[in-house]
């Protein structure tokens, strides 16, 4: 039977993890992934995510839903677009999108992610 899951931050265990040397440009930041649900195909997921200051290559094979709680985030596209985010803020990226962020002030956002 389908049910409800909450989101509850402080309910879940917290996995800490870096970014891999060859994405990285800037700093050594941190990141702390908070996973609260994955479907049974393993496509879908949600949580919290933060990371302190640093700056990262990024190349997404899903799409992403982000609202930010906290900090503030530079994204620029491979084409040198740039967008600022924070606190309050609500986006999706698209599959396929390539670029850096660059962690401006520690962050936390919650995720949901569809794998296609």
């Amino acid at each position: 039977m389908p049910k409800i899951t909450r989101l509850d931050y402080d309910s879940t265990s917290h996995v800490t993890y870096e970014v891999a040397p060859e994405k990285m440009l800037a700093g050594s930041p941190k990141q702390i992934l908070s996973n609260h649900f994955s479907n049974a195909s393993g496509k879908f997921h949600t949580g919290f995510w933060e990371a302190e200051v640093g700056h990262w290559l990024v190349n997404y094979t899903e799409f992403e839903y982000c609202e930010i709680l906290e900090g503030r985030i530079r994204m620029v596209d491979a084409d040198g677009q740039v967008q600022i985010v924070g606190k309050g803020d609500r986006f999706v990226i698209e599959a396929g999108y390539q670029g850096s962020w660059e962690v401006l002030e520690y962050a936390k956002k919650v995720y949901v992610i569809f794998e296609p």
